[in-house]
């Protein structure tokens, strides 16, 4: 059951909202046949562990309904109020999402991160804030909007959802509680339109951590995420400290000691036409102590050349990546 109700959502997600957020992706068994619970529970207890205050539960792999709102369920109870477990809503459709979303309340997520489909073509900004007032109006749970050009609105918009669309869904939609800012990427301009319109009203989260760290320091930012730093470890929750006790000049220095890393990162093909390889992001968490293991086919895949490439960043940059031979990868650190 939610701990708050529609009208005091903000006021909710204005305290828990701080800190930094990072990404759990389903493991299956070896047989690809269920859902690996032993795996789950590791990687939250490693989330917890690296310092991070929420977690999404990623949809966006192959999984069934039922798998999903199991796999939603293990994640909160295996965090026992310790971690927020953020719902990914990025379904089929606005009435598989809807669906989708009761489930994950009643599993104890807390928070929505709401998504589009790839089928949804929309012809106007009208439909856009059409589908997201109605999947909005259909949960009692706190939402964070989430303007990229992922969705395939940049045809309408270059900011993706513009200022006068979010300023009516806010307006309209009291459980809005929070913007994931990444309108326009990878230019900066329209995440600070929106922090300028709305950073008083709902949280904004500044979720790209080359962009966070510095903007943070000369603006308020309470949150980052979701996002992929399980690649780094604990390092940007123990930045994010750092700059909320204005120690600036240690998170600078910090940011310069991720550089290989970062670029490490950026050098690899993260994705395409619309979808993140989420096997490359299951590595990158693995060489950090996260599980690792099997997703479903149709997968993305990695190949050595990215290994080499993400491990020896990590090794530059002092972050102690794995000393596991890439193979135990494909197996998983919790095998069943």
């Amino acid at each position: 059951m939610l701990s708050y109700n529609r009208n005091d959502a903000r006021a909710w997600a204005r305290e828990k909202l701080v800190g930094v957020a990072n990404v759990v992706m389903p493991t299956m068994t070896s047989d690809f046949t269920r859902l690996n619970e032993a795996a789950v529970r590791h990687d939250v207890e490693t989330s917890i562990r690296h310092g991070f205050t929420a977690t999404l539960a990623c949809s966006e792999v192959v999984i069934t309904m039922d798998e999903y709102e199991q796999f939603v369920r293990v994640m909160v109870d295996q965090a026992a109020g310790r971690i927020i477990t953020v719902h990914h809503a990025v379904f089929n459709s606005l009435e598989e999402n809807i669906e989708a979303v009761k489930r994950a309340e009643r599993a104890g997520a807390e928070l929505v991160l709401l998504g589009y489909p790839p089928y949804f073509y929309p012809k106007s900004m009208e439909e856009v804030y059409a589908y997201t007032k109605a999947f909005c109006d259909a949960t009692d749970m706190a939402v964070m909007l989430f303007p990229i050009p992922t969705w395939g609105f940049s045809h309408l918009d270059p900011a993706d959802i513009p200022v006068p669309i979010l300023r009516r869904l806010i307006d309209d939609c009291p459980n809005i509680v929070a913007i994931k800012a990444e309108g326009g990427a990878p230019l900066i301009m329209a995440p600070i339109e929106v922090h300028r319109a709305f950073h008083e009203e709902v949280v904004i989260s500044f979720p790209i951590e080359h962009e966070f760290i510095p903007l943070s320091q000369i603006i308020p930012v309470p949150f980052c995420g979701t996002n992929y730093s399980a690649y780094f470890g604990p390092m940007l929750p123990r930045i994010f400290n750092l700059v909320q006790e204005c120690r600036f000049d240690e998170a600078t220095a910090l940011y310069y000691s991720m550089d290989a890393a970062r670029k490490a990162f950026g050098s690899v093909p993260m994705g395409g036409g619309g979808l993140l390889n989420r096997m490359l992001w299951k590595y990158q968490g693995w060489l950090q102590g996260y599980n690792g293991g099997p997703l479903r086919h149709p997968t993305a895949r990695i190949y050595t050349r990215e290994m080499i490439i993400l491990r020896r960043g990590l090794e530059a940059a002092g972050l102690n990546p794995t000393t596991d031979p890439d193979e135990a990868f494909f197996v998983g650190r919790n095998p069943e």
